[in-house]
């Protein structure tokens, strides 16, 4: 698959505030006392097992809301939430990997001033806050394209290819390959974001460190049931 119009949003929140919201299994990570919550809408194409023909492809766009976690001292990512612009796709993923997966109706596309336009509403959600994102963004023109250096918290924000579901049966692990993130400095606006809101987590109020990554190819692993939690 291949990660197009992809913007991290990231922003700084206070890590008692966001612990209750993370499963007891992980251990919540923190930068310089800080935790992070992030916000990535994105569009995937060329999605289909390995060798299957463009016929049998797809491409949606999708919104994921996520948080920095260790399990047994290896890092990853947890999901809060991870909306779908394919209602089939988000319904067998749901079920099949353990993730809080959601159907949403999303619309992407470019504006006069050469910005990705990207709108996402969860068609069903648990809580009474709709669950809806509004957003305009592009990579600044002076920025220059680049994998985030180490130990800094560019890299240790997006330098992450595990995920941790923990289920009933155990914790469920999958992984993504691909090349650094190709990163540069973004611009974004906010028309509306109640995300956070809807998926029962304190409202970060710093403002979000912005980057802009377009045209990776990835690959994703089977997920898997780690042994034992």
């Amino acid at each position: 698959m291949t990660l197009r119009n992809g913007l991290f949003a990231h922003w700084p929140v206070d890590p008692d505030d966001l612990r209750p919201h993370v499963p007891g299994q992980l251990a919540l990570e923190t930068w310089n006392g800080r935790a992070w919550v992030s916000v990535l809408p994105f569009v995937l194409t060329n999605v289909g097992l390995r060798g299957t023909p463009s016929l049998a492809r797809f491409a949606f766009g999708e919104l994921n809301v996520r948080t920095y976690v260790r399990y047994r001292g290896t890092p990853g990512l947890f999901f809060f939430s991870i909306d779908i612009g394919r209602s089939l796709i988000a319904t067998t993923a749901g079920r099949t990997i353990g993730l809080p997966v959601y159907g949403a109706t999303m619309r992407v596309g470019a504006t006069d001033q050469n910005r990705v336009a990207f709108r996402s509403q969860r068609r069903e959600t648990g809580s009474d806050t709709p669950a809806r994102f509004a957003a305009t963004y592009r990579p600044n023109g002076a920025g220059a394209v680049s994998p985030a250096p180490p130990d800094t918290l560019e890299y240790w924000l997006t330098a992450r290819r595990r995920f941790y579901a923990p289920t009933a049966r155990g914790i469920v692990t999958g992984e993504i390959a691909h090349d650094p993130w190709p990163l540069q400095p973004a611009t974004m606006t906010i028309y509306e974001n109640t995300m956070f809101e809807a998926d029962g987590l304190p409202s970060p109020t710093g403002e979000p460190v912005v980057h802009y990554a377009d045209d990776v190819s990835m690959t994703g692993s089977i997920p898997r049931l780690l042994c034992g939690q």
